[in-house]
């Protein structure tokens, strides 16, 4: 199995298969609305402006199983996206990323990447804080720790990378500009 086996929905309902993104890059992303990382948008956009041409798609999957910072329905969470932060990259329904409904994309991208730590930034130390809370044996398991992780797929569908939220988008789009 790999990335372009899957099928997502797109906030309307209709089914999308990721093979449809074949020959792209791909950054896959778990975001929420009420997040302290939300913010994270604006430079989101950015590079996806800098590089859709390029072959750059940025897949937006809100998910409100961190702490309900999704609320709202599909249609809301858009209106919320493109009126503050002006995105126009696509943004599929809201699903569950971790637990026994984690949508099976994301169970897949979580089985094949490691968690590599938030590093040492002040916001690093914070999600450290409430991430052990959740789940005690975080540091050795590849589950989705918070909103805001991206994984970084190639034109082949082969998964390059993982980025936790506290990684800076300097940091993302070098990776980004390195396969593009």
């Amino acid at each position: 199995m790999g990335i372009y086996d899957f099928k997502v929905k797109t906030r309307e309902g209709n089914e999308v298969a990721l093979s449809d993104y074949k020959g792209k890059v791909l950054l896959i992303i778990n975001t929420a609305t009420g997040c302290g990382f939300t913010p994270q948008y604006d430079g989101l956009q950015e590079l996806y402006e800098l590089h859709q041409k390029d072959g750059l798609e940025i897949l937006d999957f809100p998910c409100n199983q961190f702490a309900e910072q999704a609320p709202g329905n599909d249609e809301e969470i858009h209106t919320f996206c493109t009126v503050r932060f002006g995105t126009t990259f696509p943004q599929f329904s809201k699903i569950d990323v971790i637990g026994e409904n984690a949508h099976p994309l994301f169970k897949y991208l979580s089985e094949n990447t490691k968690f590599e730590g938030f590093g040492k930034n002040p916001m690093a130390l914070i999600l450290k804080g409430v991430v052990k809370k959740m789940d005690k044996d975080y540091k050795n398991n590849g589950n989705i720790k918070w909103n805001f992780t991206k994984f970084l797929i190639d034109r082949n569908g082969e998964i390059k990378a993982r980025f936790e939220p506290t990684a800076s988008i300097k940091d993302v789009q070098k990776k980004i500009e390195e396969i593009l």
